[in-house]
C-alpha cells in the first residue's frame, strides 16, 4: 500500500520561515501529481499548492508569491517552502498525491496524517 509520511511542521513566528516535506513510498507505479491541503479549526480544507510530475504548478491566490512548490521525481518527495508565514496560516497541513499503482490502473489520490504548522509570536 502507498503511504503519505509529512515532516517539518512545527511552530514559527509571523514573518518567519518553514519548509514541509512529504515522501510517497510503496506500490507506486507513476505520480500524477502531489500537492498540499490545509485546514485550519472551523474552516473548509483547501488546496495550497499543487504540482504535476511535468512541473506544472498551482497555487491558492492567498498564498501566492510566499509559497513555493516543487518535487523531486527520483524520490517521489513534493517539498512546500513557505515565506512571510502569517498567523491566518495556521493549519494542519496534509500532502495528497494521485498515484498509479500499477501499469493499466487509474491514478487514486492518497492523503498524508497531516503536520501541524504554528504561525504565532
Amino acid at each position: 500500500q502507498v503511504q503519505l509520511v509529512e515532516s517539518g511542521g512545527g511552530l514559527v513566528q509571523p514573518g518567519g520561515s518553514l519548509r514541509l516535506s512529504c515522501a510517497a513510498s510503496g506500490r507506486i507505479f507513476s505520480i500524477y501529481a502531489m500537492g498540499w491541503y490545509r485546514q485550519a479549526p472551523g474552516k473548509q480544507r483547501e488546496l495550497v499548492a499543487s504540482i504535476t510530475n511535468d512541473h506544472i504548478t498551482n497555487y491558492a491566490d492567498s498564498v501566492k508569491g510566499r509559497f513555493t512548490v516543487s518535487i523531486d521525481n527520483t524520490k517521489n518527495t513534493v517539498y512546500l517552502q513557505m515565506n512571510s508565514l502569517a498567523p491566518e496560516d495556521t493549519a494542519v497541513y496534509y500532502c495528497n498525491a494521485n498515484i498509479v499503482v500499477s501499469l493499466g490502473y487509474k491514478g487514486v489520490n492518497y492523503w498524508g496524517k497531516g503536520t501541524l504548522v504554528t504561525v504565532s509570536s
